[in-house]
């Protein structure tokens, strides 16, 4: 062996080493670089939960949006096919956000939510952002719309993952660390009200809470952000009518049922209706005009009808099996970076799942928020797709 061979690997050893971890190639150029890390058991788990969630959600919107699609289409398969279409590029951001090493997100943190806010603004301009049922929250031309809010949560998430998660920035210097989240959520929660979207505002506000908790924020400035939220919420429920209304609707559906109870008390009967084994796939009665939303907001009591109690239990138990998973993921992640990451994306997807079951069960109010991988919609299936892919990447690398 020369003199130079071993200098010359050593010179090869250290480019590998400066190489990024994701690099698509080998450095000896012999092929494809597999991503970081390993496919752990928590990796699994949410590789799984979300696939079958998101396979059971594209059958059970063929199924609950048949009869709107005839009405609007003259098709029975005209909403299922966008919303296959949807699927797919979800699932082909979420197979990409699973290789990228997750460190590389941080240098869109401060890009994201800047973007985000000047999304917001553009769609409370009139005659740009596309109004439906009373609410302002979408931009885009005809078929093809987006949700800014959606992004936001994502946007959000990344924000304050990367702020709590530099070195040299202790969690009890609140003024370079608490503060800062607690005002950009604050301004978000004002630009998500002018839609209005309060189910946004809560998901947002509970997501970030329980990113500063873990996080090792003052007990005391967590309280009295708990304590502001609510009352913010309070304020714009009980200065809304249509809002208080649907509040109160909540409390007492059957004081207005064929009124603002007729949501609530719909879908009650529709989860009744299916039983423990269900009516059968197709068969729902609710969804030939008498549930409305019955292909977004309100799809699970769709699954409960058509697939009974077992159903509905095997959707839940699928969110059990991504929160449980997530927080497996953030404790086993490597830096704290990746932990905050994990917790973040967890409590988005399982907190947003609770409010909807819960509203679609009666047990809380409506919120106008979607089942995440089972509802109609392209920006929550896309974003929240490529978001679980980030979380899987964290799982991946995972002591």
């Amino acid at each position: 062996m020369t003199a130079t061979q071993p200098r010359s690997r050593k010179v090869q050893q250290g480019a590998a080493r400066r190489r990024h971890p994701t690099a698509r190639s080998t450095p000896d150029g012999r092929g494809p670089r597999r991503p970081v890390g390993h496919r752990t058991t928590v990796f699994l788990a949410l590789f799984g939960a979300t696939s079958i969630l998101t396979a059971l959600g594209a059958v059970m919107v063929l199924s609950a949006s048949a009869v709107s699609s005839i009405a609007e289409t003259e098709s029975a398969w005209s909403l299922f096919q966008r919303q296959l279409m949807w699927v797919a590029i979800g699932a082909i951001v979420m197979l990409g956000t699973m290789r990228v090493d997750y460190h590389r997100w941080r240098i869109l943190a401060a890009p994201s939510i800047v973007g985000c806010g000047v999304l917001l603004v553009v769609v409370l301009i009139p005659g740009v952002g596309l109004s439906a049922n009373g609410a302002t929250r979408w931009l885009g031309v005809g078929p093809f719309t987006m949700q800014p809010s959606e992004l936001l949560k994502f946007a959000i998430v990344l924000f304050a993952a990367d702020l709590l998660g530099r070195p040299g920035r202790p969690i009890a210097h609140t003024k370079i660390t608490v503060r800062p989240i607690l005002f950009v959520t604050a301004i978000f929660a004002v630009l998500l009200m002018f839609q209005p979207h309060l189910g946004a505002v809560l998901v947002i506000g509970i997501t970030v809470v329980a990113m500063l908790f873990l996080a090792g924020a003052p007990l005391g400035h967590l309280v009295g952000t708990g304590v502001a939220g609510g009352g913010f919420a309070a304020a714009m429920v009980l200065a809304t009518p249509w809002r208080r209304d649907r509040f109160l609707a909540f409390l007492d559906p059957w004081a207005d049922p064929a009124g603002v109870g007729y949501q609530p008390l719909q879908s009650l009967h529709a989860i009744t209706k299916g039983g423990w084994s269900g009516v059968g796939l197709g068969a729902s009665y609710a969804k030939w005009g008498f549930l409305p939303f019955a292909h977004t907001d309100f799809i699970f009591a769709i699954v409960a009808e058509e697939l009974g109690m077992l159903g509905a239990a095997s959707v839940i138990c699928g969110f059990v099996v991504i929160g449980v998973a997530g927080i497996m993921a953030a404790l086993r992640a490597p830096d704290r970076f990746g932990m905050l990451l994990a917790v973040g994306i967890t409590t988005w997807v399982v907190v947003q799942a609770l409010l909807n079951m819960g509203a679609v069960m009666a047990v809380l109010p409506v919120m106008g928020v979607t089942l995440p991988f089972l509802s109609f919609g392209g920006s929550s299936m896309v974003v929240t797709l490529g978001a679980m892919g980030v979380l899987m990447n964290v799982a991946r690398q995972g002591h």
